[in-house]
């Protein structure tokens, strides 16, 4: 089996909710997951993010549709990290 274990995603959300709930809300989409958010842009009515994800087999799923219910928007996936599950990593 092969397990992501990093995301970096590219995110527009509105100002609401701000950036520390948004960071729980994803954190809490599963077990053991570590967020770091930076804000690297705000505009008149959106922020435009750097979302970092870690964990130890991250569901790309329900993590996208926690941003979408937050009114976020997935950009891009800029990096992503997966190990198999050959022992290795």
């Amino acid at each position: 089996m092969v397990a992501v274990k990093r995301l970096v995603l590219d995110v527009l959300k509105p100002h609401q909710p701000n950036a520390l709930v948004f960071s729980q809300t994803l954190a809490a989409t599963g077990a053991g997951y570590r967020v770091q958010l930076t804000v690297s842009e705000v505009d008149e009515h959106t922020e435009t993010l750097r979302i970092v994800i870690a964990g130890d087999a991250l569901e790309f799923d329900a993590i996208e549709s926690a941003i979408k219910r937050m009114g976020g928007s997935l950009h891009s996936i800029d990096e992503v990290e997966v190990h198999s599950g050959d022992g290795a990593g």
